[in-house]
């Protein structure tokens, strides 16, 4: 065995950067939330949410359906949606990709993308109605823009998900 040698396997304990980068990641990303931003309409894709779907189509046993409750949380408090609604959505998306990953056993990048649209397109709908449950008169239209934006906007979240891979199992 060579000097400066360390095995990449089997390195005794994982490191915290294998378990952090990933929830940190998604909690940054709801942060996105709270910048400031002057639209007409709701523009800005739900990064957190985008984040969450983009880890969990790239590395399929990452977080258990229950993980989805603290993170949604998170994003619950800083959206300004009605507590639990981030929440809900975002524990029954893990609980679809589930569904998805014992139906398909093999997927490429068209499939992850087609089922990332239409989770996307669901989640959105669905907080809009949880909105409107909660008081809101809020048209499905208004948030066709957000829609639009999202789906074009996975493509650089996975990409972003897979360099956050490379660093944290390079540290």
């Amino acid at each position: 065995m060579a000097r400066g040698y360390a095995p990449r396997l089997n390195k005794g304990e994982q490191h915290w950067a294998v378990l952090a980068i990933p929830a940190l990641s998604v909690l940054l990303g709801s942060l996105t939330s709270v910048l400031p931003h002057v639209t007409l309409y709701p523009l800005l894709p739900p990064f957190g949410f985008l984040l969450l779907l983009g880890w969990r189509l790239l590395v399929r046993d990452i977080w258990s359906a229950w993980a989805a409750l603290p993170l949604g949380f998170f994003d619950d408090l800083l959206s300004g949606q009605p507590l639990g609604s981030s929440m809900l959505l975002w524990t029954l998306a893990l609980l679809a990709l589930g569904l998805c990953d014992r139906w398909i056993m093999w997927r490429d990048y068209r499939q992850d993308w087609v089922i990332a649209s239409l989770l996307i397109i669901l989640a959105l709908l669905g907080g809009l109605a949880v909105a409107n449950m909660s008081g809101g008169q809020t048209s499905a239209l208004y948030i066709i823009p957000q829609i639009i934006v999202s789906l074009l906007f996975f493509p650089l979240i996975v990409r972003i998900c897979g360099g956050l891979d490379q660093l944290r199992w390079s540290l």
